[in-house]
C-alpha cells in the first residue's frame, strides 16, 4: 500500500506529459486556434470570431512551431496559396504578430487599386452591389456601409466592404508580387492595413505563412465577460458556430 501514492502521482505526471505533447503536436502540425481582434476583415470575419487554421496546408516553416524556433529551414512539404483563401500570417516587419487576411496576389501578380476597384494582371476584378452591412457601433448608433460580392480570377467569391472609392488604400502605385512571396489585403477594404503599406505589411514571405482559415468554431459579440455566465446566451452569435470560412 506504501507505493501506491507515489505511483499514481508518476502516473498523474506522466499523463500531464503525454497530453502537453499531444497537444504541441497537434497545433504544430495539424490545427491552431486564433481569434479575432480587429474589424480588418469584416464581413468575412468579425471582431470577437474563434476560428481553426490548418497548419498543414501551405506546408511547415519555422513559424509553425511554438515560439517560431528555427529547427526547419525555409518551408517544407510547400503547397501553393491559393488567389482568394484567408490566410494566417507572421507580420514581416517584425516576424512576430499574427495577421489575418485574404491573399489576393500570387508571385508575379501585378496588383493595383484604382478608384477602389482591384486590378489583377491589368483586369479590373468583377464586384456586385449587394445588401449594406449592418451593425451598432459603440455609441448605440447603427451603422450601414457598401457591401461588395467580389469576384477574383478563377472565379472565387467573397464580400467585402467599402466605406468610399476615394479613400488613401483606394488608388495605389502597381504592386509586382516578387517570387516567393504573396500579396494580401483585408475584406474590410478601408479599415485594413494590409500588403497595400509597404512599410506596415508589404509582400509576405512564403515562409511566413502559418496556415489557413478553415472554420469558426466560437463567437462573441463581446457584451459579456468571460464570468458573466448569466450573459452569455445573448453575447453568443449561434449562427456563426462551425461555419466554415470563404
Amino acid at each position: 500500500m506504501s507505493d501506491s501514492k507515489p505511483n499514481s502521482l508518476k502516473d498523474t505526471i506522466k499523463t500531464v506529459v503525454y497530453a502537453v505533447l499531444i497537444a504541441l503536436v497537434v497545433r504544430t502540425v495539424g490545427f491552431e486556434p486564433f481569434n479575432i481582434p480587429s474589424g480588418s476583415m469584416i464581413p468575412t470575419l468579425l471582431v470577437g470570431d474563434y476560428l481553426f487554421v490548418s497548419k498543414y496546408s501551405y506546408g511547415y516553416s519555422r513559424y509553425s512551431l511554438p515560439f517560431g524556433l528555427p529547427l526547419i529551414p525555409g518551408r517544407v512539404l510547400f503547397t501553393e496559396p491559393e488567389r482568394g483563401d484567408v490566410a494566417v500570417f507572421k507580420l514581416p516587419t517584425d516576424n512576430k504578430t499574427d495577421y489575418i487576411k485574404r491573399i489576393i496576389g500570387l508571385p508575379g501578380d501585378r496588383i493595383q487599386v484604382r478608384r477602389g476597384i482591384l486590378h489583377i494582371n491589368g483586369a479590373p476584378v468583377i464586384r456586385k452591389r449587394i445588401s449594406d452591412f449592418v451593425e451598432t457601433n459603440q455609441y448605440g448608433n447603427v451603422v450601414r456601409v457598401a457591401r461588395f460580392e467580389e469576384t477574383l480570377p478563377g472565379g472565387r467569391k467573397h464580400e467585402i466592404l467599402e466605406i468610399t472609392d476615394n479613400g488613401p488604400l483606394d488608388n495605389t502605385d502597381l504592386y509586382i508580387v516578387p517570387a516567393g512571396h504573396y500579396f494580401a489585403m483585408g475584406d474590410n477594404r478601408d479599415n485594413s492595413q494590409d500588403s497595400r503599406v509597404r512599410s506596415a505589411v508589404g509582400f509576405i514571405p512564403k515562409a511566413n505563412l502559418v496556415g489557413r482559415a478553415e472554420v469558426l468554431f466560437y463567437s462573441t459579440n463581446g457584451a459579456a465577460r468571460w464570468y458573466q455566465f448569466w450573459k452569455w446566451p445573448v453575447a453568443m452569435r449561434f449562427k456563426r458556430f462551425f461555419q466554415g470560412v470563404t
